[in-house]
């Protein structure tokens, strides 16, 4: 499924871009239905044997039937393929099934499937994760079995964090970290501070959310890159970033903070526990962010979590706005989108966030903690853009995008001038 936001944060400035990412759903059931390859007579279900084989060896953690359902004459497939399944031997996974999109292919003995990779953490994913697939399969013997030949993420997919090494997991109390070539003290300092992050956001969001955060930290920004399948340029700067499903369906699909440890480690703790927090944020509010959320919007209020038990000043915080105001360059509108894209400058960027958590701390004053709730969530419960704000704003708060927008400048001047 197409996804919308992945949401970043800088270590001074921060940023989001449109990406994939994916979700599904369920427990070890049959990976089948979809048409018969007429150009070879293979079907969907024969295909859907085979990784129903693989998907339950992956669960045991059997090495020996996991080989078996492998190429015999492709070795060093084989040899990746052992080397990834025991990467994944400490991930406490709950599912891991495989659903048949389509199958074509050259001939009879061999053919080409793309497939739907769906895992689940136990204990922390309500949803599953999903990954596409592309899955060559040959039959051989005299018994003409499948057997998997290749298996690589389909076009515009990410690669996934046990493709990259060994995953160490730390469980914290309501975090669980998942990191490759990273320090174990280092994984554990990252789960304390997910774990500080959880309440806060609690006590910021009090409609019912899983309460726990899975983060992964791969090696480099490199890595972290391929995880998101986005150039490393665009992340150098990024200290974490979140992935998932946005859809306002009321349904929490699984998400996953992933962490770039050489930005990530640059900050203090204050920024450590900003940004997880930040992140934490859009994994709780996920379910009620769908494509009629301004960035502003979902910004601005996992800022506002982010913040609200920390002791600094608005102009601690919004010091690029403050210079602005006080400059009197006043800004003219709200944030819009495009104000928060990669590649712009930095002070921009930073006004276009200090905006949008200054718009949501006069929600707050006005309409209270209960109003701004009610406003992100009657926004989010839209599926386009197309007057929802306005919707929200006329119902929620009684007022209209120019008088808040009035406000908003007014609101500036006091905080920051």
């Amino acid at each position: 499924m197409a996804v919308r936001a992945k949401d970043a944060r800088r270590v001074r400035t921060r940023g989001r871009r449109t990406a994939g990412a994916v979700l599904g759903a369920l427990l070890l059931a049959p990976a089948c239905s979809a048409p018969e390859n007429t150009a070879t007579g293979v079907t969907a279900q024969e295909v859907g044997a085979t990784l129903d084989r693989r998907a339950a060896a992956v669960l045991r953690h059997d090495t020996d039937a996991y080989l078996d359902v492998l190429d015999p004459r492709a070795a060093s497939f084989r040899a990746a393929q052992r080397t990834e399944l025991h990467n994944l031997a400490d991930v406490p996974l709950e599912s891991w099934t495989y659903r048949v999109k389509g199958v074509s292919g050259g001939g009879a003995d061999r053919v080409t499937a793309e497939v739907e990779l769906r895992y689940r953490i136990k204990g922390y994913d309500e949803a599953p994760v999903s990954s596409s697939r592309t899955v060559e399969l040959v039959r051989r013997g005299g018994d003409r079995t499948w057997y998997v030949a290749a298996d690589r993420a389909a076009d515009g997919t990410p690669a996934q964090l046990w493709q990259q090494g060994d995953v160490e997991v730390v469980r914290g109390t309501r975090s669980l970290v998942l990191g490759v070539g990273r320090r174990t003290a280092e994984l554990r300092r990252i789960a304390a501070t997910a774990d500080r992050a959880v309440p806060a956001v609690t006590g910021s969001w009090p409609e019912p959310w899983a309460e726990r955060v899975v983060v992964l930290v791969p090696a480099s920004v490199d890595d972290m890159a391929g995880l998101l399948d986005s150039p490393a340029a665009s992340y150098r700067g990024i200290a974490a970033v979140t992935t998932g499903e946005v859809g306002g369906s009321g349904r929490r699909p699984a998400d996953r903070v992933i962490v770039n440890p050489q930005a990530y480690g640059m900050l203090g703790d204050f920024g450590q526990r900003v940004v997880l927090t930040h992140e934490t944020t859009h994994v709780a509010t996920r379910a009620h962010t769908s494509a009629a959320t301004p960035v502003w919007l979902s910004e601005g209020f996992a800022d506002r979590a982010a913040y609200r038990r920390e002791s600094r000043t608005a102009t601690e915080i919004a010091p690029e706005l403050t210079a602005a105001v006080r400059r009197g360059d006043l800004p003219a509108r709200l944030p819009a989108d495009e104000d928060f894209g990669f590649g712009l400058d930095a002070a921009g960027l930073s006004q276009a966030y200090e905006g949008g958590w200054l718009a949501c701390e006069l929600i707050a004053r006005d309409w209270g903690e209960e109003g701004l709730i009610a406003f992100y969530k009657a926004v989010g419960s839209r599926s386009e853009r197309d007057g929802a704000v306005e919707q929200a704003m006329h119902t929620v708060l009684g007022t209209t995008p120019q008088d808040f927008t009035a406000r908003w400048r007014e609101y500036l001047r006091e905080r920051l001038g």
